[in-house]
């Protein structure tokens, strides 16, 4: 089960997600099947322009908070930027890639989870 913190760190990049308008945020958590993070975060944005500030309101709030990024990749190509905060780790992807890897799928046997249970 996961712990305060990582429940706050998805509230917070799940509220900063949905201040950007990102399509279909998906929260997952893993924390019972996976040592690589307590939550996935999942979202899409419909163009690189807005994928970018999706994943750039995400860091500024979550910096705000205390909780700097360890590591991101793919933010310059904008098709799939992963974010990596250690507890939580999130995920913002065009429609097309979203659909090619499909980490609902992937992840199936996490447990998908309401903005609602993060409170």
């Amino acid at each position: 089960m996961a712990d305060n913190t990582a429940k706050t760190m998805a509230r917070l990049a799940y509220d900063a997600l949905e201040d950007k308008k990102a399509v279909d945020i998906t929260v997952i958590d893993i924390g019972e099947i996976s040592v690589v993070a307590d939550y996935f975060i999942i979202a899409s944005g419909t163009n690189h322009n807005q994928i970018q500030a999706l994943a750039d309101n995400v860091e500024e709030q979550l910096l705000k908070a205390g909780y700097p990024m360890r590591q991101s990749e793919g933010y310059r190509t904008a098709n799939w930027i992963l974010m990596d905060y250690g507890d939580i780790i999130v995920h913002v992807f065009d429609a097309e890639n979203r659909l090619f890897y499909d980490l609902e799928r992937i992840w199936c046997d996490g447990k998908t989870i309401s903005r609602d249970d993060l409170a």
